[in-house]
């Protein structure tokens, strides 16, 4: 029997967490042609897996020792902790792809784990709904151990695009996270502005066409501001904070006015107001990053 290892076009790989995101990425490694060994603390999610060619494990222990690289996909890094803590040694020699959401310390704290048990971790953070997964627009970023992220990197490009952000474990979780807080807001804005427009009797569908065209000539600004908290000049001469704090009341006021929560805004009209008491009128939005530093 051969020991050599299999060309990354057809590596094995074992996926652990069946969830939407996990059974994603159990697909897309199939559909690359890659013998998949899964695992799900609901066997029963694993039936449709299996019945494209998947191989059924019983335990973690047995999903890792099917093969040299495991993925982790599951609800959160607790989770992946729980399930660390059944292999014990058994992951030594194993390369670990943790692509569980979680923060950048409970990466360095599994990274640790990993290393101090002999196996090799990578973090990654997907940035992609399930559907988008394998196709033009998913990628996942990566960081921990970087001979064994290129050692397995044509693997990985069954999800998505590959990139890589640092040899620090954390740092795939930071980018993660700062990318999804990103879209939050944006989410938040859309939300507030339904629920505003919705109390004149105007459709949501009516207004997603300005609303979507607004925002993406609002977003032709971020590279500006990215550049002003990078250098810490924060002079404009588009909207100051003296504006905005002046201007922002209205909008709480008209929350109330017409019946919705300011909950989600109320918290910038108190940062704004910090920004003037710190004596910051002059300056633009951008500002505001350094405010949100903890001392």
């Amino acid at each position: 029997m051969s020991t050599s290892s299999p060309p990354s076009s057809a590596a094995p790989v074992s996926v652990l967490g069946l969830g939407m995101m996990g059974t994603a990425l159990a697909t897309a490694l199939l559909d690359a042609g890659h013998p998949v060994t899964v695992w799900n603390r609901t066997p029963a999610k694993a039936g449709p897996l299996v019945a494209r060619g998947a191989l059924p494990a019983g335990t973690p222990a047995d999903a890792v020792a099917a093969n040299p690289l495991v993925v982790l996909c599951l609800l959160g890094n607790t989770h992946v902790q729980e399930v660390f803590d059944t292999l014990g040694d058994a992951v030594a020699g194993r390369t670990v792809v943790n692509l569980t959401n979680g923060t950048p310390a409970q990466a360095r704290e599994l990274a640790a784990w990993a290393s101090e048990h002999g196996a090799h971790y990578i973090d990654g953070g997907i940035m992609a709904v399930p559907q988008m997964i394998a196709g033009p627009h998913a990628y996942v970023v990566y960081s921990g151990d970087e001979q064994a992220f290129r050692t397995h990197r044509p693997t990985l490009a069954a999800f998505g695009g590959t990139k890589w952000t640092g040899t620090d474990p954390g740092l795939a979780a930071v980018h993660d996270l700062a990318l999804l807080t990103g879209m939050y807001g944006m989410v938040i804005g859309v939300l507030q502005a339904f629920a505003l427009v919705r109390t004149e009797n105007i459709p949501a569908t009516g207004f997603a066409e300005p609303l979507v065209a607004w925002i993406q000539a609002m977003l032709t600004g971020v590279p500006e501001w990215a550049g002003a908290v990078d250098s810490g000049e924060h002079l404009t001469d588009v909207s100051s904070i003296a504006v905005n704090q002046s201007a922002f009341p209205n909008f709480l006021t008209a929350y109330r006015d017409q019946g919705i929560s300011g909950e989600l805004f109320e918290p910038f009209q108190a940062l704004l107001d910090r920004a003037m008491a710190e004596g910051h009128a002059s300056d633009g939005l951008s500002r505001l990053a350094d405010l949100l530093r903890a001392n």
